[in-house]
């Protein structure tokens, strides 16, 4: 082989590898530079906002919720006593009456005359007494002028008048209570409902319809209901003491008045499996009216130091109850959790979370477990953070 043609080959080797790097490079390269543009083009990691609040303890205290329906304190229906005709109503319709307070007026004549009369024949054998005590003692005087028989009917004579006056007396009191019946007055305390009879009827003792109905409301009561399981925690709490109950608004959303138990029922009711209980409240401000549904809580006990987060943090899974913690990375963290009581935005957690900690309120649809989070701190008390919004 000739030198020239040897020296021709190495340049096409030459040749073909150098376009070979040229290629290898330019494809490289332009994948290169498509990485670079790509990681450019890609968005930064961007943290969520969310809203979070402290894992705390405090004393939780415990209720039994239930529906209930208020009572007069004492409820009288007010009837005559006595027949007889109205002279004067002397109440309005809803008007608070305090006791002995004067309602209705019957004609009193019929009761003042059988009165007089009363008085007359009490006066008449008054007299005769009088006269047979007399004539007793005069034969009393007489000694052995005076035969024993005379004496001893003298002396029945005394006697039978005495026990006629004392009848007499006895009348006169029916006949001036007949009388004072015929003034119809307050039996309690109250309210008085809708009046049922008007001026110039006629009233009578055997009528089972009344005058009106006097509903005491200070204090009042609220009959309500607790499952039957509950009543060795109620029996306890009222061995205790007074358990507070709240009336609230059968929404629940208002606190009408605080009172206390006052007592159980003897007996459970088998076809619904409660028992009725009574509470009491003052009711000075008549925020309580008898007949009116209520709601009802019972503290039955107070849970000491312990754990609680907003209502808000809890959230409902697959698998149970859960609820975001915050790392120190600003990462969150799904935390499996069981919660035993819950009222008024607050919920008791007996585990999966540690005082301390932060969980988040808001936000949660968001959030995915190790997503990095921004966070604004809110209340874990329900009425602060109500404030804060508004």
């Amino acid at each position: 082989m000739s030198r020239s043609r040897i020296i021709t080959w190495v340049l096409l080797v030459a040749a073909i590898a150098g376009l070979g790097y040229l290629g290898w490079e330019r494809f490289h390269g332009e994948e290169r530079l498509a990485q670079a543009d790509a990681g450019k083009r890609a968005p930064a990691r961007v943290a969520v906002p969310v809203k979070t609040a402290p894992v705390e303890n405090a004393d939780f205290p415990v209720y039994l919720t239930g529906l209930g329906t208020v009572q007069g304190f004492n409820t009288v229906v007010v009837r005559s006593r006595v027949d007889g005709q109205i002279n004067r109503v002397a109440f309005q319709e809803g008007q608070f009456v305090k006791e002995g307070d004067t309602l209705v007026e019957i004609d009193p004549r019929p009761f003042q005359a059988a009165l007089d009369q009363a008085k007359a024949k009490k006066a008449q054998d008054a007299a005769n007494l009088a006269n047979a005590s007399l004539d007793l003692q005069r034969s009393t005087r007489l000694g052995e002028f005076a035969t024993r028989q005379q004496t001893d009917t003298q002396r029945s004579t005394v006697a039978q008048l005495t026990a006629q006056v004392e009848a007499d007396t006895a009348a006169i009191s029916n006949a001036q209570t007949q009388l004072d019946y015929a003034t119809v007055k307050a039996p309690i305390s109250g309210i008085a409902g809708l009046r049922q009879v008007d001026v110039g009827n006629i009233v009578n003792a055997a009528t089972q319809t009344g005058i009106v109905t006097i509903a005491q409301i200070e204090p009042i009561a609220v009959i309500f209901t607790a499952p039957e399981d509950q009543l060795p925690d109620i029996k306890a709490a009222l061995a205790a003491g007074s358990p507070k109950t709240i009336a609230l608004s059968t929404d629940g959303k208002r606190v009408l008045s605080t009172g206390t138990l006052s007592l159980i029922n003897n007996q459970v009711d088998t076809s619904s499996g409660t028992v009725r209980l009574k509470a009491v409240f003052d009711n000075k401000d008549h925020a309580l009216w008898p007949g009116q549904s209520v709601s009802t809580r019972l503290l039955v006990a107070t849970l000491k130091n312990a754990t609680v987060i907003p209502d808000d943090a809890v959230q409902h899974g697959a698998d149970g109850l859960y609820a975001y913690a915050v790392n120190q990375d600003n990462k969150a963290e799904l935390r499996k959790i069981k919660v035993t009581r819950s009222i008024d935005g607050r919920s008791v957690v007996d585990e999966g979370l540690s005082l301390g900690e932060q969980v988040i309120t808001a936000g949660q649809f968001k959030v995915q477990p190790g997503a990095l989070v921004t966070t604004a701190v809110a209340s874990s008390d329900p009425a602060q953070a109500k404030v804060a919004r508004e």
